[in-house]
């Protein structure tokens, strides 16, 4: 007999989400756990809950696996920059491009610079992952053999790769934001450049303010001299290494699809591990699924260039999957919409409105831990309600790029946070306060919508004209 189903009210939405918060708080903060379980706890008291609503195992199970479903391209990503990271370090690339960053770059303007070589980076290819599993290992290893701290560095550089990536053509986050709502790409990109723009010019003068306390004094100076010395006597540095990161930035700066690209460096790593550095054939196959393995009595040395691999990258892996099935379930049985139909009753005026669009992106991430949900689930619901207020859909698609895509880094569940805490190996709680451009543009945003500043108004002639477009499309539907 099937049972009859009830609509999941915003009180029982928000029980799963209030019990993986507080057991995800206790774990880490007073167990030093990992999200693992508090995910897997969300996960089962939703699918009770829908259960009890209607919903059968069978449909239940669906919605886990369509969240798992749309994790598994992150996946692969992940593996294959875990690959390279491997490939990279064995053939001597991740050395050279380290030791040349120490001999050209200043550790004063350090910050600022991986900052501005990120965001051209990211810009060029159109994606922050691929930026920071590449050129952001490096800088990693730069900085922290100049005596600054990891926490910056990772923030310097995730500022710069979402810059990048959120105001290139090439991103899937930007296409998306632009695609879901019905605005042109480039009028989208456009109008992100009033928020993006002054929140890159804060990040970059906090670097600046920063990178002051590191002059170069003989400490530093000792310090890297050390590094240098020991990189030459453990890897063959040359300069034709460069090419290797050149190449792939170069392909997929030529729209050549990000997994290809990577694996064309892969190839390229492994190949350099074997002819250039002199490794073994089942040394470099090895590396590329254990990760590196260094000794050279440098522990600095030893700590940045141990790691790598598939299997550095299973931790990630899992915790991405595991986020995912308690997501699937929140979007699926339809709890997450109930939880933003509430927020949505709150917005009375367009400056509310833009703010709860804001708000229901991060909203979207802390709950379904994924980028692409905070972009896609708030620009589907909120496109009728700011046509309602005369508002431009690009207002919109502004909201949730600012409010989505940068702010997925804070959320230490979120597979972006995952990503980057697997590949710079810095937590999200450490990084957070340098992320300066991921925290700034959102509060922008704020400020412009309860000022109007670059807020843009559809005219009577404006909303006829998408009201006569959504028509035509409705009948071809049909």
């Amino acid at each position: 007999m099937e049972r009859e189903r009830k609509p999941i009210s915003f009180g029982l939405a928000v029980v799963p989400l209030i019990i993986m918060i507080v057991a995800m708080s206790f774990t880490i903060v007073v167990f030093e756990g990992s999200p693992h379980i508090p995910l897997i706890l969300g996960t089962i008291v939703s699918a009770f809950i829908a259960w009890r609503c209607g919903f059968s195992w069978k449909e239940v199970e669906e919605s886990i696996y369509k969240g798992i479903r749309l994790a598994l391209p992150a996946v692969v990503i992940i593996i294959i920059v875990g690959v390279i990271i491997g490939a990279w370090i064995g053939g001597g690339v991740i050395a050279t491009m380290v030791y040349y960053g120490l001999k050209l770059i200043s550790p004063q303007v350090f910050l600022m610079t991986m900052t501005i070589i990120s965001a051209i980076v990211a810009l060029a290819i159109g994606s922050s992952w691929s930026t920071m599993g590449t050129i952001g290992v490096a800088g990693m290893g730069i900085g922290i053999s100049m005596g600054i701290p990891a926490p910056m560095i990772a923030g310097a550089i995730i500022s710069g790769a979402y810059f990048g990536d959120k105001m290139s053509p090439l991103s899937d986050s930007t296409n998306l934001a632009a695609g879901v709502v019905g605005v042109d790409l480039f009028e989208h990109i456009k109008h992100m450049l009033a928020t993006t723009i002054p929140g890159l010019i804060i990040a970059l003068g906090v670097y600046w303010y920063l990178g002051r306390s590191f002059s170069g004094s003989d400490v530093i100076d000792g310090n890297v001299s050390e590094v240098m010395v020991s990189l030459q006597n453990n890897f063959v540095i040359t300069p034709w290494l460069l090419l290797v990161p050149a190449i792939v930035i170069m392909l997929v700066a030529k729209k050549v699809p990000a997994l290809p690209a990577l694996t064309v460096g892969v190839i390229l790593g492994f190949l350099s591990h074997i002819f250039i550095q002199g490794g073994s054939i089942g040394d470099a196959v090895n590396t590329l699924n254990d990760g590196f393995s260094i000794s050279s009595g440098n522990e600095m040395i030893d700590s940045l260039f141990n790691r790598g691999g598939i299997e550095a990258m299973m931790y990630t892996v899992s915790l991405t999957i595991v986020a995912m099935t308690f997501g699937g379930v929140l979007e699926n049985t339809g709890m997450l919409k109930a939880m933003v139909d509430q927020i949505l009753k709150l917005a009375k005026t367009s400056k509310g409105l833009v703010t709860t669009a804001i708000s229901s992106a991060f909203f979207t991430n802390v709950t379904t831990a994924e980028q692409y949900i905070s972009v896609v689930l708030p620009g589907r619901m909120y496109v009728q309600s700011f046509k309602d207020q005369k508002l431009h859909p690009k207002n919109l698609s502004r909201a949730v790029e600012d409010g989505g895509t940068l702010t997925s880094v804070f959320v230490p569940w979120n597979t972006c946070a995952i990503f980057i805490f697997a590949t710079l190996a810095v937590h999200p709680f450490e990084y957070a306060p340098y992320a300066v451009l991921n925290f700034v543009v959102p509060i922008l945003s704020i400020i412009y919508a309860w000022t109007g500043f670059t807020i843009t108004r559809l005219t009577d002639a404006q909303i006829l004209e998408m009201n006569e477009a959504q028509d035509k499309s409705e009948q071809k539907a049909i």
